[in-house]
């Protein structure tokens, strides 16, 4: 696959109270979308707030980071909820950031769900269920916000079983497992550091629509929008390098939405 377009996003707002986690302003000088942090799993109304600004100010679009209810484990934690709960968690969210955002002149232009969520979703069609149903309650089905996901994921089949758009994304700085999932966080390698190598595996996954796995095959992982994450050291040398890369081959860098 030849991708001449694609959208550079990365996980931002990350702070709570006193604590900050990564630069949120140097990446949002070099990202296009803005996956900002809702308040379940990090982020508090003024750094929300702050955060919705610098991305209106640089035009940058901002996706709800929409997360299960847990500050304490980063939302990196898997939980039961039930599904009726955890629609109306996200829609919570959803609603809060989006006015959060209109008050600083912009609006939330898409989903995405964080950390175990996302996770969960992409292989659980009942909290894949929930977490559409609150898409559809904020805006109807023709309307709907799309939302980010691993391509062939069950959030992207219940998605488009209820009418409610999906953008296919990729990861540059996790490892692959041969069915094309992320590998968890908890292995060794899980997460991957080095600038240059993000980078080589962000044109790859972006021109030719593959990834080498951690066992040493390919999978593909045809996508319109890759992923950096913001709370690794050297968050910023690496989106950097990952957008020069990109760039360099001849890849237009810029939103979805």
């Amino acid at each position: 696959m030849n991708a001449a377009v694609m959208d550079l996003n990365a996980d931002l707002g990350e702070g709570y109270g006193i604590w900050r986690l990564g630069d949120d302003v140097a990446l949002l000088d070099l990202v296009t979308s803005a996956n900002v942090a809702c308040g379940f799993h990090a982020g508090d109304p003024l750094i929300i707030r702050r955060t919705c600004a610098a991305a209106v100010d640089r035009g940058v679009a901002i996706g709800a980071q929409v997360s299960y209810r847990d500050l304490a484990g980063f939302g990196r934690r898997e939980m039961e909820v039930d599904p009726e709960e955890l629609c109306s968690d996200v829609l919570y969210q959803l609603a809060a950031l989006d006015g959060m955002a209109r008050s600083m002149g912009g609006r939330v232009s898409y989903v995405k769900p964080h950390g175990a969520l996302y996770n969960r979703a992409c292989r659980d069609e009942e909290q894949a269920e929930a977490v559409v149903a609150a898409v559809t309650a904020f805006t109807p089905a023709a309307a709907a916000l799309p939302i980010l996901t691993l391509p062939g994921s069950a959030l992207s089949r219940v998605a488009a079983r209820h009418g409610v758009p999906t953008v296919a994304e990729c990861f540059a700085d996790r490892a692959y497992t041969p069915e094309g999932t992320l590998v968890p966080r908890r292995r060794p390698g899980a997460v991957l550091h080095d600038p240059d190598e993000v980078a080589a595996r962000a044109v790859r996954m972006a021109t030719e629509g593959v990834v080498t796995t951690i066992e040493g095959g390919e999978v593909r992982v045809g996508a319109r929008s890759v992923c950096v994450h913001g709370d690794t050291p050297d968050a910023v040398r690496i989106a950097a390098a990952v957008r020069e890369a990109l760039v360099e081959a001849g890849v237009t860098v810029e939103s979805f939405t």
